[in-house]
């Protein structure tokens, strides 16, 4: 069983898609009991979390410092923002669904 502290000694894997399998549901619930208050769509794709700040700027540092995170993982979330609220979505693109990647992303951005 994977534990959280595990998913932030780790780093992500570059993932070009060849030969790899998204998460199928069952792992996908396994690692989402380990990230907090993030979620995940119905079909088990993405997974996604909406923080909260006090104004536009806060919001905004908030998406640079994820910035650095994640450019560190070479790991990217979609972002949206509306105003004082950001949403991060991650899926891991080239396998076009959910990979220990997400996971550790998501697990580093809110340590962080």
């Amino acid at each position: 069983m994977i534990k959280r502290s595990d998913l932030l000694k780790k780093i992500c894997i570059a993932c070009e898609g060849k030969g790899i399998k998204p998460f199928d549901k069952i792992k996908a619930q396994e690692y989402l009991g380990q990230v907090e208050g993030w979620v995940s769509d119905k079909d088990f794709i993405k997974i996604s979390k909406e923080y909260k700040f006090k104004d536009f700027i806060g919001a905004m540092n908030f998406v640079n410092h994820v910035a650095e995170i994640a450019e560190g993982e070479g790991h990217h979330p979609d972002i949206k923002i509306n105003y004082n609220k950001v949403k991060l979505i991650l899926s891991t693109h080239a396998i076009g669904g959910l990979s220990e990647n997400d996971f550790i992303l998501a697990a580093k951005i809110d340590a962080s």
